[in-house]
């Protein structure tokens, strides 16, 4: 924004305003800092954020918060409309203010503009510069501060002139290494059973694409070929694999990307991933060779809950060591780029080779969240009854028993003010491990394992001081629609729930 624009919007009240209703009043904004117009976007809420805010939107690659005018002035809420309207004001930080519906641009000289505190009684005066006397018996317009409304509630300046250098990004990291007694595995469902893979053996987990360019007389194991990141991608169906019956794809279904020894990768189509499992090596046992048919594509099968759940471990390396695999992978990965297939390419930006951010993308309520994979000690499945812990937080569920150790388990939705929801087996416990305790948080849902170029990773807007500290960062991949709130995982527990937490794993810190 130039400095003859800001000039204009500090300057005394005097020119042409953009006018527009909230309710039954008409107010006013300097047309000098209005930067566009817009209808109401998609909108991405954000938890621990001021009441007032609607949430962040996608403005043409910039993330801007978006706030309601009518809860700003303790209007109730209604339906958005087609007559709603974003007016997006800049004063060196683009900030959306939704009203009901537009109403013109008019002119006022600063003879024409009364104190605001001339009616301190009916709104708040401290959200107005001045009020606009109309002529004729059209009443009066109220001319808004910008700078107050631009950071969406109290402390404007600060929010205003921040300049703070983002947070240094995270190196990228294939995944946290296992202790050398330990296996971390991915498991995923297919046909009904449980597969895995080692966690080094997964580059990425992505979304099944809406379509999938067939490749001609190519092995019935290869379903087609996508494009991820300008790079084919061939993929294989796990289910054609190993014999068993192809079903219609849904939203279910997940891409688990592995490197192949001689180089490239290869998509693996799985029916739904799992979780992420910690266990530990002496519960891998040999593949009967009748099972395995002498193939050599499992390292074995991991006995889970006391030998109730059996989870075959695929080789990633003898999986595809097949001549007929080998051949089809050859062939596919041989086949020219597809022209006009622009729905299948992959949505992320274009790396150009700059450096990646590895998270795993997980959901509560109807927002995506990231956490650094590096940071994810393992995920599991939620159990039926927790062990409640007297007198503890409303937000600390209980603590379950993880492999002989205390678990604290953390729902969430609670931590986040989130509505309740039931309970569905789509849930799942993240593990962190935060001060050196390792606490578990409910969440919704586990959407993928996804690898975000740092040129789509900005840092936040600055809503609230503990919404700054939690979630600093967001990852803006414009061309999939999808703003990623990015966790510090770090702090998720202040001092004082930290210690609450600790209390309940029966740690006594000195």
């Amino acid at each position: 924004m130039s400095s003859s624009v800001a000039e204009a919007a500090h300057s005394g009240l005097s020119g042409q305003f953009v006018t527009f209703h909230i309710d039954e009043g008409l107010f006013a904004v300097p047309l000098a800092v209005v930067q566009e117009i817009i209808r109401m976007p998609d909108i991405v809420q954000v938890p621990l954020s001021p009441p007032s805010l609607e949430g962040l939107a996608n403005l043409r690659g910039t993330v801007m918060a978006v706030t309601s005018l009518r809860r700003i002035f303790a209007y109730p809420d209604q339906t958005h409309d087609d007559a709603t309207r974003v007016v997006v004001i800049n004063q060196g930080i683009a900030a959306g203010l939704v009203v009901d519906r537009m109403a013109a641009v008019v002119t006022a000289q600063e003879s024409d503009i009364e104190p605001a505190d001339t009616i301190e009684a009916t709104v708040r005066s401290e959200l107005l510069r001045g009020i606009i006397r109309q002529g004729d018996g059209r009443g009066m317009i109220m001319v808004l501060d910008p700078r107050f409304l631009s950071g969406g509630e109290a402390e404007p300046a600060t929010r205003l002139d921040r300049h703070d250098d983002p947070p240094p990004a995270t190196p990228a990291v294939a995944g946290p290494e296992p202790a050398g007694d330990e296996l971390q595995l991915v498991s995923f469902d297919v046909a009904g059973q449980e597969y895995a893979l080692a966690i080094e053996h997964v580059q990425e987990i992505v979304q099944l694409p809406g379509r999938i360019a067939a490749v001609p007389r190519s092995d019935a194991h290869v379903l087609g070929v996508m494009t991820l990141r300008e790079k084919l991608l061939p993929l294989v169906s796990l289910r054609a694999m190993f014999g068993l019956p192809l079903v219609e794809a849904d939203e279910r279904n997940k891409i688990v990307v592995v490197p192949l020894p001689g180089g490239g990768s290869v998509g693996i189509v799985m029916d739904m991933v799992r979780e992420v499992l910690r266990v530990s090596r002496t519960r891998l046992d040999p593949m009967p060779s009748l099972l395995d048919g002498g193939s050599g594509q499992f390292t074995g099968i991991c006995r889970l809950e006391d030998g109730k759940r059996l989870v075959s471990v695929l080789s990633a390396s003898a999986l595809f060591s097949t001549p007929a695999i080998a051949q089809a992978l050859a062939q596919v990965t041989a086949q020219p780029q597809i022209p006009g297939e622009s729905e299948m390419q992959s949505t992320l930006p274009q790396t150009d080779g700059e450096a990646e951010e590895q998270f795993v993308v997980f959901r509560l309520a109807n927002e995506e969240y990231g956490a650094p994979i590096a940071a994810v000690q393992e995920i599991v499945r939620v159990p039926e009854a927790l062990t409640r812990v007297p007198k503890a937080p409303y937000f600390i569920k209980g603590v379950v028993n993880l492999r002989g150790a205390v678990l604290p388990v953390v729902d969430q939705r609670s931590r986040f003010a989130l509505p309740e929801t039931e309970r569905t087996d789509r849930q799942r416990i993240m593990v962190f491990t935060i001060g050196g305790v390792r606490t578990g948080f409910i969440i919704d849902s586990v959407s993928e394992v996804l690898k975000i170029p740092r040129n789509a990773i900005g840092p936040a807007p600055v809503l609230s001081a503990e919404q700054a500290r939690l979630i600093s960062r967001v990852a803006n991949l414009e061309a999939q629609k999808r703003i990623i709130l990015l966790i510090a995982v770090d702090q998720l527990l202040e001092g004082e729930e930290f210690g609450a937490v600790s209390e309940a794993a029966g740690i006594v810190r000195h």
